[in-house]
């Protein structure tokens, strides 16, 4: 072998080893999870009383791969209402210390709590009389000593054959940053409606849209007077492209008073009574239906749609005016089932369904 050539033996890693690997050091850093979780010490809540009672806001900064983990728990404080930017130590020293208030709260991340960056910028924070929170293995440490309050995360052995990459402490770290992010957005009354507005794009803002997103409105609505027959409504308002499988019926003053689906219009067949076809549709409509307002989140709604098995649910105003038409065909594919299911309940006010004989 030339000295060029590498002198390191490679083993032969197959698939199953690979697996059987990549499981240990999942099942090492949830170990690592459930240490931090049974050790988690009342200091917790002394973070969560800092971070709601800043005027102004959490300023993270960490280094290296505590700095990356610094910089999404930024991500999800800021997600959750709590406002929250992260600061390189480095640039800190170069001027962006400027960006610094006295009514901050300075959330810093180190494993060790020696990293020299970070001690370096503790003067600083001190002659700004900034409160510190510390992200850290212990409290026998200079940054836990130096800090106001201290959050430990405990000693944990790093995953991987080596157990040097930060990996096992990291995965506390972010843990941590989600609790505090979480329950400082549940204490402060975090909404998903408020969550909503901090997503307006994407596909979770897709997911999150006001139900006047997606709903059917103008030329695409079936509506029709209760006092129309049956027959009537059928031959004269139907409506070219998508169509809807309900028409909305709708007083003298234009007030919705009731829906007739095609549901509606199976069962007359079914049960034989073609008479009602030439009947005003208000004798079979279904009375007073379930409504939805312009303003309602999307998940909430197809939650109702799905626990009431609704297929089309009349969208109205403030009058009781009908303005749009949210069909069920149009939505399921915007909305993941999990996040309509555990969506705020107090969003959607339902309407009792009254059928008439």
């Amino acid at each position: 072998m030339s000295a060029s050539q590498s002198t390191r033996e490679i083993i032969p890693f197959g698939d199953v080893e690979q697996l059987r690997e990549a499981r240990r050091i999942i099942r090492q850093e949830a170990t690592a999870l459930g240490r931090l979780a049974d050790q988690l010490a009342p200091s917790f809540c002394d973070a969560v009383r800092a971070i709601r009672g800043t005027k102004g806001c959490v300023i993270v900064t960490g280094v290296g791969k505590a700095g990356l983990i610094g910089q999404k728990i930024v991500a999800t404080l800021s997600s959750t209402g709590t406002r929250a930017h992260f600061l390189h130590p480095t640039e800190a020293r170069h001027g962006d210390l400027g960006c610094l208030g006295s009514d901050d709260v300075v959330l810093i991340l180190s494993n060790s709590g020696e990293t020299d960056e970070l001690l370096r910028l503790l003067p600083d924070l001190k002659t700004l009389e900034i409160l510190i929170i510390a992200i850290t293995r212990d409290s026998q440490n200079t940054l836990a000593r130096q800090a106001d309050i201290v959050v430990q995360i405990g000693h944990h052995g790093e995953a991987g054959n080596l157990g040097l990459a930060p990996s096992c402490s990291t995965t506390a770290m972010l843990a941590l940053g989600d609790s505090l992010a979480l329950i400082v957005s549940q204490l402060n009354g975090f909404t998903a409606r408020d969550f909503a507005g901090c997503h307006p794009a994407g596909s979770l803002g897709r997911q999150l849209c006001p139900v006047q997103d997606v709903m059917r409105s103008g030329q695409q609505l079936r509506i029709a007077s209760e006092n129309e027959t049956v027959r009537e409504v059928m031959i004269h308002h139907s409506k070219p492209g998508r169509r809807t499988g309900a028409v909305i019926l709708t007083n003298a003053t234009g007030r919705l008073t009731g829906l007739f689906t095609d549901s509606d219009l199976a069962r007359l067949f079914e049960t034989r009574r073609d008479e009602l076809l030439d009947q005003p549709i208000c004798r079979v409509m279904t009375c007073d239906p379930i409504t939805l307002t312009p303003e309602v989140l999307l998940p909430a709604a197809i939650h109702l749609m799905s626990e009431r098995k609704l297929s089309e649910v009349p969208v109205i105003d403030q009058d009781r005016i009908p303005i749009g038409m949210l069909d069920i065909t149009d939505v399921l594919q915007q909305i993941d089932p999990v996040n309509s299911r555990t969506c705020d309940s107090h969003m959607v006010q339902p309407r009792t369904t009254r059928r008439s004989a």
